[in-house]
């Protein structure tokens, strides 16, 4: 708990057995409750983070978005706001309070660990991650009025934000869904700069090019279908003031 809100950690793996471990000692301890989601893993993954003291739930349906999906379900309404990150160490989990600060300061309700505006190693993005990312992120800015700078995984959200975003996704669109439906929703939102190393292991994305091709569809496709849907009927709780380190939705 901190600040009197319990802090839940969700953690999407698959095949993460050299890295879960790693992930979850560096969570800070004030952190309520962490779930990892094993998205099908075949390796050690589930017995290294049980052993970590992780509650891991299991999601056999492929895809990034299911694994998230199946994190907030195991969480239930244990927690007062929600931590994203990845499971291959290449988020830094001691950050995670730089995430949490502005909400619990009120300023606002979801908040993006841009690894853009952070300081990165040399190559831990990938050509094709970071011109996905700036085509995204503009397309984002043209479409809906929201400046972004990043995709990231990294991110918090308010619980109750959450939920009434009615995430959809269960696939690699799930960070933009979650993006594009709450500046939408007109939620109070910054970005914070994050540190980001390269991962353990070889991505599921962009490790391949047929990987990246495939979520960059996906991620293309969910923006153009937002732009063709109406706007969901979500309102956002007042808050005292927005975070001047990030865009404003």
């Amino acid at each position: 708990m901190r600040q009197g809100r319990t802090i839940g950690v969700v953690i999407p793996a698959l095949n993460e057995e050299t890295a879960i471990g790693r992930v979850l000692a560096d969570i800070p301890c004030w952190v309520d409750h962490i779930v990892v989601a094993d998205n099908g893993s075949t390796d050690a993954t589930r017995a290294v983070a049980e052993a970590a003291g992780a509650t891991v739930v299991l999601e056999p349906v492929r895809g990034y978005g299911a694994a998230c999906q199946a994190g907030i379900a195991a969480l239930g309404r244990t927690a007062d706001i929600i931590v994203f990150i990845d499971g291959d160490y290449s988020d830094h989990g001691g950050e995670l309070g730089l995430l949490i600060d502005p909400i619990l300061a009120g300023a606002a309700q979801f908040v993006i660990g841009s690894r853009v505006l952070g300081q990165r190693e040399a190559g831990a993005l990938s050509p094709q991650q970071r011109a996905g990312n700036w085509l995204a992120c503009h397309l984002i800015s043209v479409l809906f009025g929201a400046r972004f700078s990043d995709l990231g995984p990294f991110r918090a959200i308010e619980a109750d934000a959450l939920r009434r975003l009615s995430m959809r996704d269960m696939a690699f669109g799930w960070t933009v869904e979650m993006q594009i439906k709450a500046a939408r929703a007109k939620l109070a939102m910054c970005e914070v700069p994050v540190s980001y190393r390269a991962r353990i292991g070889v991505s599921k994305i962009s490790g391949t090019l047929s990987g990246a091709v495939r979520a960059g569809a996906t991620i293309l496709g969910v923006i153009f279908r937002s732009a063709l849907s109406p706007p969901p009927r979500v309102t956002s709780r007042p808050v005292e003031a927005i975070d001047a380190t990030g865009p404003q939705g």
